[in-house]
């Protein structure tokens, strides 16, 4: 199955990478490999994680207080966010995939 960030869900990671690297230097290559096993996870997986939205999904990252919160359409599935899960709860409600 297929993965598509979209661009608002690229730009969390990339901020987050760089929150970590700023705050504890070196900790961003952990995040990135939670982040990996999150999407080999789903990709294996795709219906996995609990539906906390109708065709919404979330999938926890281990070690991190983040998630991915993703729909499945046709083939792909599809990142809406890359939501740090102690703020601003479904602030991605928005987003369209």
């Amino acid at each position: 199955m297929n993965i598509r960030f979209l661009t608002l869900a690229q730009q969390e990671v990339e901020e987050a990478v760089l929150w970590f690297e700023e705050k504890q230097p070196g900790t961003f290559v952990d995040f990135l490999s939670a982040l990996d096993r999150a999407v080999r996870l789903i990709r294996t997986y795709p219906f996995v994680a609990e539906e906390i939205e109708p065709e919404i999904r979330r999938c926890l990252f281990d070690r991190f207080p983040y998630a991915l919160v993703y729909g499945v359409e046709d083939q792909t599935i599809v990142v809406v966010a890359v939501a740090h899960t102690s703020r601003e709860p479904q602030y991605w409600a928005d987003r369209h995939f």
